[in-house]
């Protein structure tokens, strides 16, 4: 039996950040970063609260690629105020770390025997690319590896999706959040556990994401455009939490941890190779993952009069897209060192098969598998 829902209520569009003008609460627990602070956005938020009569406790430690050790950071800082209101103002990391502070206190809660009052859970997000605002999905590094929590828990009551948040993005954070958004979308759509409701949502989430991205990319001052991939990642958001997501992301999770690097580049360096992997053409007796990539195809324009004519133009205009956002070919264009990198992939692979994202894989992996879409994403 397949499900779909959507839990928090989202207010959009520029200057949407005025709602918090609204919010009824006794106090709030903000968690964000040194950048929204420099940028006044952090002070916008807490002056439109304060004039809401909501007194702010304000932590901005938040780390890159958040892990536990930071997580219960913020929770020793939350619980000398224990606000009603958490609000998370910030990128992805803001978001995970708020949402593993919400878990990981429901937990010590809970193991007292005493019931669990969940604080109001606000989410403003300050990139455009993790849908975390919409998602009860957090990715923290635990032991050395990234994990993925996944709980209801920790799914916002509301978003606000203000593009203005997202005016100052460096072009690097708009191409590698944006193919992280395109890549929640495209693994959405051809999950094991994708319906049509969130197959609606993932095509609509490509089709903006492949028309908008570089025109942000380019010109981050351009509402429009930034206004279409807000929304097209909060879409993305939206069909992934309900589908589930692939093994780019299993992938992208080992890798980047190992590696250090970034969430989004992780996974725009390694969708090519898993969607030629997921599409399988050399299997004629099932093309039916090659087939969903076809119509995203046709979706975009592309000619599709076929199922390995649509796949393969699919594919090339993921290839184009990347070109235009000045990702690397591959992740030796990318700078990895090839001897630390083959020596790491049985590791990584042994964890990407361990990562939660795994299993609503449209194919089933064997860690030989995984293997080779790492040596031919080098």
């Amino acid at each position: 039996m397949k499900e779909f829902e959507i839990k928090p209520r989202i207010y959009f569009d520029e200057g949407s950040l005025e709602y918090l003008r609204e919010v009824k609460s006794k106090n709030a627990f903000i968690l964000s970063d040194g950048i929204m602070e420099k940028l006044g956005y952090l002070k916008q938020a807490v002056d439109f609260l304060e004039s809401a009569g909501v007194q702010c406790d304000v932590y901005t430690n938040i780390k890159p690629e958040p892990d536990l050790l930071a997580v219960m950071d913020s929770l020793e800082h939350y619980m000398v105020h224990q606000g009603h209101t958490v609000i998370a103002l910030g990128g992805g990391s803001a978001m995970d770390t708020a949402k593993a502070m919400i878990y990981f206190l429901h937990q010590a809660v809970s193991k007292t025997g005493k019931s669990f009052n969940k604080p109001q859970f606000i989410a403003i997000p300050t990139t455009s690319g993790t849908g975390s605002e919409v998602t009860d999905f957090s990715v923290i590094t635990i032991n050395g590896k990234k994990t993925a929590l996944i709980d209801d828990l920790m799914a916002p009551d509301i978003a606000i999706l203000d593009s203005t948040c997202t005016r100052s993005l460096p072009p690097q954070v708009i191409a590698d959040t944006g193919l992280d958004a395109l890549v929640h979308a495209v693994e959405a759509y051809v999950s094991n556990k994708a319906t049509d409701c969130t197959d609606a949502l993932a095509e609509k989430a490509v089709y903006i994401l492949c028309h908008n991205l570089v025109r942000f990319y380019r010109n981050s001052e351009d509402k429009d455009a930034r206004e279409c991939i807000q929304r097209a990642s909060c879409l993305a958001g939206m069909a992934f939490t309900n589908a589930n997501l692939g093994i780019t992301h299993s992938m992208a999770h080992a890798f980047g941890g190992t590696f250090h690097l970034s969430h989004g580049r992780s996974n725009a360096l390694l969708m090519e190779k898993v969607i030629e992997y997921n599409a399988n053409l050399k299997d004629t007796s099932d093309q039916q993952v090659a087939a969903k990539y076809g119509q995203l195809a046709r979706i975009l324009g592309l000619p599709a009069r076929t199922t390995r004519e649509g796949y393969v133009n699919f594919l090339q205009a993921v290839r184009q897209l990347k070109r235009d956002l000045h990702i690397p070919a591959s992740i030796r264009a990318a700078g990895i060192q090839e001897e630390a990198f083959m020596a790491a992939t049985g590791k990584m692979a042994e964890q990407a098969l361990a990562d939660r994202c795994t299993p609503s894989n449209p194919r089933t992996p064997a860690k030989e598998d995984i293997i080779a879409i790492y040596k031919a994403a080098y």
